[in-house]
């Protein structure tokens, strides 16, 4: 009986150290975490036209801060997305909402869900790090990499997104005399719980 114990003893000791040294994964407090896009305009009369902010609230998302393979998934809720620019009347605001969720931007009905998955973190220096990853937006997938400062359970960082890369086309008037640049900065700060 007794040299049967030692072989499970043996099993319980090598299961506790698996455990203790498998990699840890927070969840995003998404309550805390913000998730900007900002949106520059161009063109000839781009005196007339407007830079837009899109809140982005982050429906889920987890990251492992492990040394040996950290990564990090985001996911927003693509109608969720609220265009904030506080220098519109509520009419144009309003406006500019219905056409960033609408079927020649976002078409949000059909693809609700934003998400990104990182493939690779490569360290840049003390409490830098460039993530590699993949966006999916608009039904399409596309490469993104992010520039990301933190500490641990506190990231910030950002990204820089084309929209023609998601089949989007940037948005104009005035025979495209005022228009939006095709890439968007997307800025992000992420608290753990």
């Amino acid at each position: 009986m007794r040299s049967r114990s030692i072989p499970a003893a043996a099993l319980l000791l090598l299961a506790a150290g698996s455990t203790a040294a498998a990699p840890t994964t927070r969840e995003v407090d998404v309550a805390r975490s913000t998730l900007t896009v900002r949106v520059f305009k161009a063109g000839l009369f781009s005196a007339f036209g407007h830079n837009h902010v899109i809140r982005a609230p982050i429906a889920q998302g987890s990251f492992d801060e492990s040394a040996d393979l950290p990564s990090v998934e985001l996911q927003v809720d693509a109608r969720q997305l609220q265009a904030l620019d506080p220098d519109l009347s509520a009419k144009d605001r309003a406006e500019v909402q219905q056409t960033m969720l609408g079927p020649s931007v976002l078409d949000s009905a059909r693809f609700p869900e934003i998400r990104f998955r990182s493939l690779t973190i490569e360290k840049a220096g003390e409490g830098k790090w460039r993530v590699h990853g993949d966006l999916t937006l608009r039904g399409q997938t596309r490469p993104v990499l992010a520039e990301v400062t933190g500490e641990p359970g506190h990231y910030r960082g950002s990204a820089a997104v084309r929209q023609t890369d998601f089949g989007i086309k940037p948005v104009s008037a005035a025979g495209g005399t005022i228009k939006v640049k095709d890439e968007v900065r997307v800025e992000f700060e992420i608290f753990g719980r």
